[in-house]
C-alpha cells in the first residue's frame, strides 16, 4: 500500500511537471518556428505549429525595419557594463554585510531588503529626474548606473559569504594580505557559483529590460534590442513575422548563456539559501 502511494505521488508529480514544462516550452517553440513562416501562414486559421512555407525573409525584414546591429550593440554594452559593475558592487556590499561589523549594519541591511518590495514603477520618475539633472539623459551611463546595485543580488552574495569559515580570513591576514586582497583573492573565488549566478541574472535582466531604456533614452541611436522590437507593434497593425524573427534573435544569446551556466546557476541558488 505504501509503495502504491509513492508510485501514485511520483506519477502525479511527473504529470504536473510535464504540464508546467509544456506551458513554458510550447509558446517558445511556437515563436521560434513562426520566425520562419510566411506572414499569411502565421495569420492562417486553423493555425499551423510546424512551418509549411520555410522562409528567411522575416529576418531580412527585421534588419530592414530597425537598426538591429546598432540595437544589439547597445544591448551588449548595457548588459555587459552593468553586469561587470554589478558583480563588483553587489559582491562588495554582500561581503560587508556578511563579514564586517559596523554600527547600524542590521538596520542598513533590513532597509536594503525592504527596497525589494518597492516596484520599479514607483521610483522610475524620481530616478529619471536624478539621471536628467546629472546630465546623463540619452547616455550609456544613464542606462547603466541606476541598474547596478540590486538588493536581491546583495542578498544573494551576503548569504554566500556568510557560509564561509572565519579561518579563511584569519589565515589570509596572517599571511599579510590586505582587506581588498582577502576579498578579491580569497573570499570571492570561494563563492564562484553565486557570482556566476549573479552574472546570469544581471545579464538576463539588462538584456531583456524594456521600460528603463525606453524612459532614459529617447534618441533612436540609444535604443536597446528590446526597445527596437517594440517598434513592430503599431497602432493599427503588427508585423508578426519580423517580430518573431527579432524575438528569436533576442532570446538566443540568453538561451545559450543559461545552457552553459545552468550548473553554476543552480549551485549558486542552493549555496546562497535560495532554493525553490
Amino acid at each position: 500500500m505504501e509503495r502504491l502511494k509513492r508510485i501514485s505521488l511520483k506519477t502525479a508529480s511527473f504529470i504536473l511537471l510535464t504540464i508546467i514544462a509544456l506551458l513554458v516550452i510550447v509558446p517558445l517553440a511556437w515563436m521560434a518556428l513562426s520566425a520562419f513562416k510566411e506572414e499569411k501562414e502565421i495569420l492562417s486559421f486553423p493555425p499551423t505549429f510546424f512551418t509549411h512555407s520555410f522562409t528567411l525573409k522575416n529576418f531580412a525584414n527585421t534588419a530592414k525595419r530597425i537598426k538591429i546591429i546598432k540595437y544589439i550593440a547597445n544591448s551588449v554594452i548595457y548588459a555587459g557594463v552593468t553586469t561587470a559593475l554589478a558583480v563588483v558592487v553587489n559582491s562588495m556590499a554582500g561581503y560587508a554585510y556578511a563579514r564586517k561589523k559596523f554600527k547600524g549594519k542590521g538596520i542598513f541591511f533590513i532597509t536594503t531588503l525592504a527596497t525589494m518590495m518597492i516596484p520599479f514603477q514607483v521610483i522610475m520618475v524620481p530616478t529619471f529626474l536624478v539621471v536628467y539633472k546629472l546630465g546623463m539623459y540619452n547616455t550609456y551611463w544613464g542606462l547603466i548606473i541606476p541598474r547596478v546595485a540590486v538588493p536581491g543580488s546583495i542578498f544573494l552574495m551576503r548569504a554566500a559569504f556568510a557560509g564561509l569559515p572565519v579561518e579563511l580570513e584569519d589565515a589570509a591576514r596572517i599571511d599579510g594580505l590586505s582587506e581588498w586582497g582577502i576579498f578579491w583573492r580569497i573570499m570571492l573565488p570561494q563563492v564562484r557559483s553565486s557570482a556566476i549566478c549573479l552574472i546570469i541574472l544581471s545579464i538576463n535582466g539588462s538584456w531583456n529590460d524594456l521600460l528603463w531604456p525606453m524612459i532614459v533614452a529617447s534618441d533612436t541611436s540609444m535604443r536597446t534590442l528590446s526597445n527596437g522590437l517594440a517598434l513592430f507593434v503599431g497602432q493599427n497593425s503588427i508585423q508578426y513575422g519580423a517580430s518573431f524573427a527579432g524575438a528569436l534573435i533576442s532570446i538566443a544569446p540568453m538561451f545559450v548563456l543559461y545552457i552553459f551556466g545552468q550548473k553554476y546557476f543552480v549551485e549558486g541558488m542552493a549555496s546562497s539559501g535560495l532554493k525553490g
